[in-house]
């Protein structure tokens, strides 16, 4: 599957990553999206990913690009696929929710989610997603960073999402 991560380390990765969205946001909420300059995130581009909101009445994403490292996570490619394209209904339901309300609230996310739509419930994702704009105010790309842990890591209190 991929490399299995400690739960220290995905959190020093979370608040490496917040750090630097945190300094791209100047006076408003939303950092835009051209200000993301990767070279400032190089350790981290391998489990990094861009989601795009699509538009419409019903809220839809689709996964713009995917660092190489999640190859391993997801066991194909998902850079261009929608959430459907890469989970089961249920995880792709769970996902839709999560992102939906960070483009709602133009607020980040973070959690922990069950591998187990992968048949891999040994192992949980743990995810931070952080809005960004090309339009102003309006969330229309989502800057996300993964960590795989394991059962083992678990003990230390991390609980899975659904």
């Amino acid at each position: 599957m991929t490399q299995i991560g400690k739960p220290e380390a995905a959190i020093r990765a979370h608040e490496e990553l917040f750090g630097y969205w945190a300094s791209l946001r100047g006076e408003g909420p939303t950092p835009a999206r051209k200000h993301l300059d990767p070279r400032n995130i190089t350790r981290l581009l391998p489990t990094v990913s861009l989601t795009e909101v699509l538009p419409g009445d019903a809220m839809d994403f689709r996964i713009r690009l995917a660092g190489t490292a999640l190859y391993g996570v997801y066991g194909r490619e998902i850079t261009g696929r929608r959430l459907g394209e890469v989970y089961n209904s249920t995880a792709a339901d769970y996902w839709r929710e999560e992102l939906g309300r960070i483009v709602r609230d133009r607020r980040p996310g973070v959690g922990v989610h069950s591998m187990a739509w992968r048949g891999a419930s040994h192992l949980s994702l743990v995810w931070i997603r952080l809005p960004l704009s090309t339009k102003g105010a309006e969330v229309d790309v989502i800057l996300g960073y993964d960590a795989v842990i394991g059962m083992s890591a678990m003990a230390s209190g991390i609980r899975p999402a659904a």
